[in-house]
């Protein structure tokens, strides 16, 4: 598997290679946003509908395909509270790593949980109610105080998608070969529904690819294996960041660059993409920064110096624009207005100098005489 690496001859920014998809002319498409982190669980009118008698679920959002069988791993966002008390005690979507489970062998306090998310669809999100015999039971959970003895739970969940595994395998039982196999393999199905301009369902295939290589296995990695990994998870990373620009969803995108450029700051798309998401923003100085860094590694790309240039005209615009604002507020210079003449002034001041002349020319013929 190549090395992922930054050079000077690397492909325009314009052009697609085989690991990574491009932004840079496609159609905008209207997506829709993660979830906002309310402190209270979401209102939600669609029917309910009972998959247990401790258990109901009410759609939020449609998914899309087959639901997971018995031993699929699923991978998740949610967020959960405690219905009694409406407080939240759990929200992966701001810890951003989702949540992995096999269908059948999940915790004992997450029964509920698993019976939900077995009845979704890829890509569904719904709101979840599970009677307390289900979740945390009479006790309650010491890992989360806000959750107390015999407390009915409220979850909203998103499936992001999930592999069907006969022996149900979890990404903990796999060998290092095995979990970037199969992120790779998310990869690559992520980039084929880019291709079709599925851009939601991309980006779940492209989650579900780094929920494979999170913090804690890339910490254990060294050498070609870290090489190996990163080779995958980065250009996941920078391809959910091209679907996320196409989406409007600049500030997410950023995060995504953001997250590649930690592992390789000079990264020329991660800086390209964070560039074009900070511009959306009006963020112009930031990625001006990011555009003439990328620049020093790829001085010869047309698509940076086409953003540079439209950097330029856009500050030469807002120049022009306020200084159309001032000239309004304090208006033009006005011009001195000429005094009128007062002739009985003039008069009086021309005889006084005649008379001064006289005395002067008097005392000095009687200076001669003398």
């Amino acid at each position: 598997m190549e090395e992922v690496q930054v050079s000077q001859t690397q492909p325009s920014l314009g052009q697609e290679d085989e690991n990574e998809v491009i932004t840079e002319s496609s159609a905008f498409v209207k997506g829709e946003p993660a979830p906002e982190f309310s402190s209270n669980p979401p209102k939600v009118d669609s029917e309910v509908e009972a998959l247990h008698d401790k258990v109901t679920k009410q759609i939020i959002k449609e998914g899309h395909g087959q639901k997971p069988s018995k031993y699929s791993t699923c991978f998740f966002h949610y967020m959960a509270w405690s219905e009694k008390t409406q407080h939240k005690f759990e929200d992966t979507w701001q810890e951003q790593r989702p949540i992995e489970m096999v269908l059948g062998k999940e915790k004992k306090e997450m029964t509920g949980l698993g019976i939900g998310v077995a009845s979704m669809k890829a890509g569904e999100r719904a709101l979840l109610r599970v009677g307390w015999e289900l979740g945390y039971g009479e006790e309650g959970s010491f890992s989360f105080p806000n959750v107390p003895p015999m407390a009915d739970l409220v979850y909203e969940v998103e499936l992001i998608g999930f592999d069907e595994t006969k022996e149900g395998k979890a990404r903990s039982d796999m060998t290092v070969e095995e979990r970037i196999s199969a992120a790779d393999r998310r990869k690559m199905d992520g980039n084929a529904l880019y291709q079709e301009e599925k851009l939601e369902e991309a980006m779940q295939q492209y989650e579900m690819a780094i929920a494979y290589m999170g913090d804690d296995f890339m910490f254990q990695l060294f050498g070609k294996y870290r090489d190996m990994a990163l080779a995958v998870k980065n250009p996941c990373h920078l391809n959910m960041a091209a679907c996320l620009i196409k989406l409007n969803r600049y500030e997410e995108a950023i995060g995504q660059c953001s997250i590649v450029l930690g592992e390789d700051e000079n990264n020329v798309k991660a800086l390209f993409r964070r560039g074009k998401a900070r511009a959306a923003l009006g963020q112009t100085d930031a990625a001006r920064e990011d555009f003439l860094k990328a620049r020093k590694y790829a001085p010869e790309d047309k698509a940076i110096a086409r953003e540079l240039r439209l950097l330029a005209e856009h500050d030469k615009a807002v120049y022009q624009k306020q200084k159309e604002i001032y000239k309004g507020i304090f208006g033009p210079r006005p011009e001195p207005v000429p005094k009128g003449r007062n002739w009985l002034i003039l008069i009086w001041q021309w005889l006084l100098s005649v008379f001064y002349r006289l005395v002067t020319l008097f005392k000095r013929e009687r200076h001669k005489s003398d």
